[in-house]
């Protein structure tokens, strides 16, 4: 084919991901082939293409892509999570828009507007990441929401409830004003924000007390006192149950007993003692409002107080408030610090930092509330899933986040599972008039369980009411690498499932963010061993956050996000998928540049350049004796480099350092191919090259779009179909090729030419320095101090060097220029006189570098730790830094003698 002068993403890209789509290239089915499979972190049908979703689904594409030219039966199971709060949230604001109340609406005619908005919207994010060349086995799309997904997660309650793990009561919850459900403290996002510290004055009471003396009684009347309760949250003290006190605080002791009233609605409420107060903050006294903090709630249960809870589900002040009713929670704070100061209870307010929940989805304050919700018990399931990780049949990548599984499984609490919501799956539980209430999959099974409990025969459908709440979204998507391959088994833990989940269960490698490790991550292995009785996933990478220069987050509220779709535009989407691996080392953050797109997309048109430069030589049957042995050892080097660079690159995938392996792979094609291999065979202007050496140079450039390929696809599909190659089959693509296997390489060789390159390179530097021109011939002589045989590569120095003798001296050369490469002194005679003094000054600055190399080099084989702890070959590299230094510095302290 003919090939045009620049790369065009735009004429590459959808036309190859449409072949491969049409071709099945992403379709998986069992068969005897090993398996390889990942399920995708289903992102929300909210959602559209981030800067997150990019780094993670290049990442996932780049496993899946080298296991299928493994051999491998690779299946990447795509999909979308149908996220209550979020998408209620869109629905309802859509809806608003329309004129129409949700209140107005039943549930099922709510539920036709949801399910129409997320067809419209929700595969926005899996269209977008096919402009990034995901290759999903689209046909197994799922939704958390697909029926049979979401019978999966019915079948899942009733089955946990049957084992005593879930339960309804009320508890202390993180309740969201805004979304108005249920959160758990997993979708709390902590922000530390600017207070206010409120410092109230409460009125001591003057009650009467009985004293007896002499056998009478009389009445003693107490002066009156104020308490001093610093609080952030002066709304709330309308909910105050008490003032509590440590017992160990000599400051309040004579208040024992005693009781104070409630500012603004002077309601009377006793001082209890609890060691829970700590004596130094604030005035050392707490105000406790059990209805409105999970602390004072606790500190409430053990002393029996009431629980006055004063707040609405939109965040609203109650009538048990007493005043201010209908007001915000915000604007009641600040009323009633003005009513505080008016009436003289306001003794000073102070600026104050502390952390804050916020929901995830909404970003409103979370509100503490005390509320029925259904738990799930999770003390039970986290014990396996603790010993997965444990014992290593579960993998972290990087491991530096085992010590934060083990502490969040080692602390877990009961999940909150229920949401006030109706998108979603309903809670299949159902109440009688009387208050009780059965968990059953339909009504007509609720119906036989409340006859057979009630021996009330007469009870109809009718009579019955299913809970209005929906379960978590979590509580699906914990079973999505069970649930995308056989829903069925939730409802049958016995089942042996079907051919797709024992074919590719349990999956092989995760994907995800570090931020849900215990909510998604860790639950999915609990489903996992409840209903598989293994982990559902052997290796999780988890992938650091993509922050901008300044190492803030990216987002669009900070307008600091580019738009993914914008970047593949600008720089095609190969070099944005390297452009976004450079940079983004496993777990650490990716300080993302765009630059780093940049120069993806100069790689790509290297690349592109190189193969136009190969494509475009004629052929000859041979060359000259001296030129044809140049050629046959830059084969031969570049055939041991090929292989080195290969073991290093597998190295770095079994390790999943796909940073380091993509770099590995740049610097192979980038410096050893196209600046040094390509150099070494190129043949003169308008010359031919000769058959044996276009040969290799070609099966090189096909190995070079092998390992290219799960970084660039469209770029090395492209190129791989072109006619320099041979005649392909149809199916014969570069996605399904093999990858070649690493083979032992020659060490001997590749260290003799990485002396030839620094030697050409020093050469070149002396070209430079001293303005002469790379077309003037030079001649160079050597003394050599190795075994390494220079004359074997002279063609190859005379070539890329312009040096047209090689003469091999004993004794140093006067009035050249001089160098070193390893123990090897380089001279190039100069026309005219040297210029001594700047010799002199450049080797007094090279002896100055290497005193300083050998000073670090020492220091560290002087520690006796890094000797004992090391590897032997590793303290072998250094000792042999170290003669190599201390030669080098013998050899030019004689240079400098000698000028």
């Amino acid at each position: 084919m003919s090939i045009s002068k620049t790369y065009n993403p735009k004429e590459v890209e959808d036309k190859w991901y449409q072949f491969w789509l049409e071709n099945k290239f992403f379709k998986s089915v069992p068969d005897e082939r090993e398996p390889y499979t990942i399920v995708i972190p289903p992102p929300n049908v909210t959602g559209v293409l981030h800067m997150g979703h990019m780094l993670n689904n290049t990442i996932q594409d780049v496993l899946v892509r080298r296991a299928r030219m493994k051999g491998k039966n690779a299946c990447w199971v795509p999909g979308t999570d149908h996220a209550s709060i979020a998408t209620e949230a869109k629905v309802v604001a859509m809806l608003k828009e329309k004129g129409i109340d949700k209140k107005d609406l039943s549930r099922a005619e709510f539920l036709n507007y949801a399910y129409e908005w997320k067809d419209k919207y929700g595969g926005i994010i899996l269209d977008q990441l096919k402009k990034l060349g995901a290759s999903c086995d689209w046909d197994r799309t799922a939704f958390t929401m697909d029926p049979a997904l979401s019978e999966a997660v019915i079948d899942t309650f009733i089955h946990l409830h049957k084992k005593g793990l879930i339960y309804r009561g009320v508890r202390m919850v993180n309740w969201d004003p805004k979304g108005l459900t249920a959160v758990s403290d997993e979708e709390v996002i902590r922000k530390e924000v600017n207070q206010k510290l409120y410092f109230i004055k409460y009125q001591v009471s003057s009650s009467k007390n009985q004293e007896t003396e002499n056998g009478e009684s009389k009445d003693l009347i107490l002066d009156t006192q104020y308490l001093t309760i610093a609080t952030t949250r002066p709304e709330t003290i309308m909910a105050d149950a008490a003032i509590c006190v440590n017992p160990n605080d000599e400051r309040y002791h004579h208040l024992k007993g005693k009781k104070v009233f409630v500012p603004l609605i002077n309601r009377e409420i006793p001082v209890i003692e609890d060691e829970y107060v700590t004596m130094d903050f604030g005035t050392g006294c707490l105000k406790v409002t059990p209805a409105h903090d999970l602390n004072d709630y606790e500190l409430g249960q053990k002393h029996h107080l009431p629980v006055i809870d004063i707040l609405n589900d939109d965040g609203t002040l109650n009538e048990k408030a007493q005043i201010l009713i209908g007001e915000d929670r915000f604007i009641a704070r600040k009323k009633i610090a003005k009513m505080l100061e008016e009436s003289g209870n306001l003794e000073k307010v102070e600026d104050y930092k502390s952390q804050i929940g916020f929901s995830e989805r909404t970003d409103a304050a979370i509100e503490p509330k005390l509320s029925m919700q259904w738990f799930c018990n999770m003390g039970e399931m986290a014990g396996p899933a603790l010993e997965y990780v444990n014992n290593g049949d579960v993998k972290l990548i990087p491991d530096k986040f085992i010590n934060t599984y083990r502490h969040w499984m080692g602390n877990v609490k009961d999940w909150c599972i229920s949401r006030q919501l109706w998108w979603g799956q309903q809670i299949p539980a159902w109440y009688a008039s009387n208050g009780e209430v059965v968990v059953a999959k339909t009504a007509e099974e609720a119906l036989s369980q409340f006859k057979l409990k009630t021996g009330n025969s007469q009870l109809t459908t009718e009579d019955l009411k299913q809970d209005e709440d929906v379960v978590d979204t979590w509580f699906s998507s914990w079973l999505w690498p069970i649930s995308v391959f056989d829903p069925t088994v939730f409802g049958n833990p016995e089942s042996e499932g079907n051919a797709d989940l024992n074919y590719y269960y349990p999956t092989n490698d995760l994907v995800t963010a570090p931020e849900i490790l215990f909510f998604w991550v860790a639950r999915m292995i609990m489903a996992g061993h409840e209903f598989r009785g293994k982990a559902p996933f052997e290796n999780v990478y988890l992938t650091g956050i993509v922050r901008d220069k300044l190492g803030r987050k990216m987002s669009k509220s900070l307008g600091n996000s580019p738009d993914p779709l914008d970047l593949i535009e600008k720089y095609g989407a190969d070099g944005v998928r390297v452009g976004m691996l450079l940079c983004s080392p496993a777990g650490n953050d990716i300080m993302f540049d765009e630059s780093s797109c940049e120069q993806g997309r100069n790689f790509a048109n290297k690349i592109w350049n190189a193969f136009r430069l190969v494509k475009g030589w004629s052929l000859t049957p041979t060359l000259s004796e001296g030129e044809g042995a140049a050629n046959a050892i830059a084969i031969a080097w570049f055939d041991a480099r090929f292989n080195e660079a290969l073991a290093e690159i597998e190295h770095n995938y079994s390790q999943y350092r796909l940073s380091e392996a993509l770099m590995a792979t740049y610097k192979l094609v980038w410096d050893d191919f196209c600046a040094w291999y390509l150099e070494m065979v190129k043949p003169a202007y308008q010359q031919p090259i000769d058959a044996a050496t276009y040969k290799a140079t070609i099966s090189f450039f096909e190995n070079l779009l092998k390992v290219l390929h799960p970084f660039m696809p469209f770029l090395t599909e492209e190129l791989w179909h072109d006619e320099v190659f041979g005649e392909r089959a149809e199916r014969e693509c570069c996605i399904v090729a093999q990858l070649p296997n690493a083979v032992v390489t020659n060490p001997k060789l590749l260290s003799e030419i990485d002396l030839v390159k620094q030697v050409v390179s020093e050469i070149r530097n002396i070209r430079n320095t001293k303005q002469i021109s790379p077309k003037e011939a030079l001649s160079l002589a050597v003394k050599v101090n190795s075994e390494i045989d220079f004359k074997a590569y002279q063609n190859i120095i005379f070539k890329l060097a312009n040096i047209t003798e090689l003469n091999i001296v004993v004794e140093k050369l006067a009035g050249a220029a001089s160098f070193m490469a390893g123990r090897d002194e380089f001279f190039i005679p100069l026309a005219g006189n040297i210029d001594v003094e700047a010799e002199k000054e450049r080797i007094t600055k090279e002896i100055a570098y290497l005193n300083g190399f050998l000073k670090a080099v020492n220091a560290k084989l002087s520690n006796e730790r890094f000797v004992q702890n090391a590897k032997p070959e590793i303290v072998a590299v250094e000792q042999n830094k170290k003669a190599d230094a201390e030669a080098k510095i013998a050899i030019l302290e004689e240079s400098l003698k000698a000028l």
